[in-house]
């Protein structure tokens, strides 16, 4: 078969080249206590959208560095002690239309669809902004301390949500799962690394191992920052390093080991967007029960039967 990357078997050994801060564990155990400090000061607004099944609202709470996060939360009427699924999508995006939560709700869960810090939803950046900022947020911060750094609050912004959602009635606090593709991926890998996850489904996440992407000249598209930023900042590399071991902070291939969710992976081997052995370097570091589920022929595209096996993934939740 043709090969993009390394042959499967290698993939399936690969451990990562992008470097971890020495004081990476600390770093995050610190930031989840910055959360824990925070009040989320929690919102419910009813919307009406004509339907007899489901309740939906806006659901807003506080985040770090005093950003108001956004998402759609949807729930069968009269649900109690039910399984929770939290949805995370790809990057600059948002979290879709209120319909696209109505399966799942209508199997009995309850759903909320996190929108991404100054990206295209409501939630807004720590300056207070609403709208797609969309250039530049893996690199945001990385001159700077590391709790700054743009992705650090949006990890954390999915640890809050899944806190945020525990709390309520409906919900059985030990069967909340976690879904999404691409930076959604990228997302459930965080999400389920920092918080009470008890299932996890990552489409070919995005956000792992940045100086392999950089190495396999697929700093590009989504990735194009991190070659611009070489470019005019390190234009000889002679800081290189540091900016990687600092991208470590936000590498999920190194938030990975924390991870205790149940795991089912899609990945598709011809992805030149987010590289197999990326994604690989997160897989090979979790240690909890895991499956990689391969496409050798496609890349970052849709996945045909990935949807319907999601269904029976999080039957079991």
């Amino acid at each position: 078969m043709p090969l993009l990357d390394l042959p499967l078997e290698k993939l399936y050994a690969y451990e990562g080249r992008n470097p971890k801060p020495a004081d990476f564990e600390s770093f995050w155990d610190q930031s989840l206590a910055e959360l824990d400090a925070i009040d989320p000061q929690v919102r419910l607004e009813p919307v009406d959208l004509g339907v007899s099944a489901y309740e939906c609202f806006r659901l807003w709470f506080k985040g770090t560095h005093g950003a108001d996060i956004h998402a759609k939360y949807v729930r069968p009427k009269g649900a109690r002690n039910r399984p929770t699924i939290l949805q995370f999508h790809g990057y600059t995006w948002h979290s879709g239309e209120w319909s696209d939560r109505f399966g799942l709700a209508g199997e009995g869960y309850c759903v909320a669809a996190l929108d991404c810090r100054g990206q295209s939803g409501l939630s807004t950046d720590p300056g207070g902004n609403v709208g797609n900022t969309h250039n530049g947020q893996i690199i945001r911060g990385v001159e700077g301390p590391p709790e700054n750094m743009y992705f650090r609050n949006v990890y954390l912004d999915t640890a809050m949500l899944a806190k945020v959602v525990a709390q309520f009635e409906e919900v059985d606090p030990e069967r909340i799962g976690a879904m999404g593709g691409s930076q959604g991926g990228a997302l459930t890998l965080a999400c389920s690394a920092l918080a009470n996850i008890k299932m996890a489904a990552p489409m070919y996440p995005f956000l792992c191992d940045y100086k392999r992407v950089w190495e396999m000249d697929l700093a590009k598209g989504a990735y194009n920052e991190i070659r611009e930023h070489l470019r005019r900042r390190h234009p000889n590399h002679t800081e290189a390093e540091a900016f990687w071991t600092k991208l470590g902070y936000i590498d999920n291939q190194h938030l990975a080991p924390r991870i205790r969710a149940k795991t089912l992976m899609a990945i598709g081997l011809m992805d030149d967007i987010c590289p197999p052995s990326t994604q690989f370097a997160a897989f090979n570091k979790i240690s909890a029960e895991k499956e990689a589920v391969i496409y050798p022929d496609f890349g970052h595209e849709g996945l045909p039967g990935w949807n319907d096996r999601l269904y029976r993934f999080f039957s079991a939740l």
